[in-house]
């Protein structure tokens, strides 16, 4: 069987992907990606579907590029890039996905007095990086294994970034792995840096803010820089898929 027919939707333009996408509380998740910079999605995806997306890891076909985190300086685990055309659960939930961020995206942009805007749809965002000479697929599937972490880090890949991004765990806390928390700092103009862990358990999803975010203060909005990373795995093994929404050079 097709892998990415047995963890596709039930059609190919991804309704199925909108549909659950679009359950969610969106105005409660734009309040706390404005508050806290991250929001989760609790149960994006079934028990089911996280093990057949952690089992394509061991096939080489679906991806473009495998990195080993140590050789880099980036921690220690291993990761690899999808390659297009992306499993179809994936790509139908990066679409539905993009839809829905975009709104925040732009209102970010403003706030920020970015010049720019975010297209609606996600096909025409990847037209414009693929103009921009950014045409390699972003999303990954990352595996840890005891002692491997994830340095503080943003995931820009070219000129054309765009400000959000969705991680989505795919084993169970405590029973496929201990230790392993998502985290993400915040730094501050003139302030300490704050911490963010992010509690998830198995198909959870976090989206996050992928560099800078505004934050309203006294003097109206200014600008923090936040990174996002891993802690340390104690034992087992740790599987999460990343939805990036920009390509890459």
């Amino acid at each position: 069987m097709d892998p990415r027919v047995s963890i596709g939707l039930p059609d190919p333009v991804g309704q199925a992907g909108a549909t659950r996408v679009a359950a969610y509380d969106w105005p409660a998740i734009f309040d706390d990606l404005n508050g806290y910079g991250c929001a989760v999605m609790e149960k994006l995806l079934s028990e089911e579907e996280c093990r057949q997306i952690s089992a394509l890891y061991q096939e080489e076909e679906h991806f473009r590029s495998h990195i080993h985190m140590a050789r880099h300086g980036f921690g220690r685990g291993e990761y690899r890039y999808f390659k297009y055309p992306l499993p179809r659960l994936l790509g139908g939930l990066r679409t539905a996905l993009y839809h829905r961020l975009a709104e925040i995206a732009n209102e970010w942009n403003g706030r920020m007095g970015i010049e720019g805007w975010y297209p609606t749809e996600h096909a025409e965002f990847l037209r414009q990086c693929h103009d921009a000479g950014q045409t390699r697929p972003t999303p990954l599937l990352l595996q840890y294994v005891p002692g491997d972490f994830n340095c503080l880090h943003q995931d820009l890949y070219g000129d054309l970034a765009f400000p959000i991004q969705v991680a989505i765990l795919l084993s169970e806390p405590g029973q496929d792995f201990t230790g392993g928390e998502f985290v993400l700092t915040e730094q501050r103009p003139r302030m300490q840096s704050r911490a963010e862990v992010v509690p998830l358990r198995q198909g959870d999803a976090v989206a996050f803010a992928v560099h800078n975010r505004p934050v309203q203060g006294t003097k109206g909005n200014y600008r923090v820089n936040l990174r996002h990373g891993v802690s340390r795995v104690r034992s087992g093994l740790r599987h999460t898929v990343g939805i990036i929404f920009h390509d890459a050079r």
